[in-house]
């Protein structure tokens, strides 16, 4: 496979790297920006850092399946556009709260149509009748509002907030890796550092009963432009 020459600088430190603590993996991940050699040139602009969690679970049962949302302690640097479908004093509630459109069957008349312009759906429940027939055109998208992940609930107010403030939703893939946004690239270590315990907590709480043998076994963060660098956790 070809890489570039950037790619090739960063690829070879990484591996010296190692396992190393999380202080020690994000002080590495900025430091693949800040100290390149003559020749190389860093990043023009501010990459996203993600957590991949390799774990002990079996995908294909339905109770070894880890999921759930968490408002990171210092948010993922970005602010969401939350879209709420509400009707009568909760309209104004939304907006208020940060909603970008809040609204009930004009907004499912746009989705049919094909508009998706939002990062977030939020729904009260007695609005689920407007938005069932939109599954075919949310779900694929991941915007399919569910009790699950807090997004169907009648305090309007309070979802806006925690996702405009950067509430993250994860779920295992087919492989038992959960991957998660942690933040930017451009956050102090110890903002970023943070986040990533704060998730690696978070999923050592969430272990499977019938999960056997160790629970988590990799941790890997990583930017958008860099490789990944392994994080010492054991469970």
């Amino acid at each position: 496979m070809w890489l570039s020459k950037r790619q090739k600088v960063l690829t070879e430190r990484a591996g010296k790297i190692g396992v190393v603590s999380v202080l020690e993996a994000v002080a590495a991940l900025k430091k693949f920006e800040t100290d390149l050699p003559k020749g190389v040139k860093p990043c023009k602009f501010d990459q996203t850092v993600s957590i991949a969690m390799r774990l002990g679970i079996d995908p294909k049962q339905a109770d070894q399946i880890v999921r759930g949302t968490i408002v990171l302690p210092n948010g993922i640097g970005k602010s969401k556009s939350v879209l709420v479908f509400c009707q009568g004093a909760n309209v104004d509630v939304a907006l208020k709260a940060g909603a970008a459109f809040a609204g009930g069957k004009e907004l499912a008349d746009k989705i049919k149509e094909g508009w998706t312009d939002f990062d977030v759906a939020i729904a009260t429940p007695d609005m689920m009748g407007v938005v069932g027939p939109l599954g075919r055109v949310l779900g694929p998208r991941g915007l399919m509002p569910s009790p699950r992940a807090g997004t169907v609930t009648q305090d309007v107010a309070n979802a806006v907030r925690e996702y405009k403030a950067g509430k993250v939703e994860f779920r295992n893939d087919d492989y038992g890796i959960v991957h998660s946004i942690v933040g930017k690239l451009s956050f102090g270590e110890q903002q970023l550092a943070e986040n990533v315990e704060a998730m690696i907590q978070l999923i050592r709480t969430l272990k499977p009963n019938s999960s056997k043998g160790q629970y988590i076994r990799s941790v890997t963060v990583a930017a958008t432009q860099s490789p990944g660098v392994r994080i010492s956790v054991s469970m």
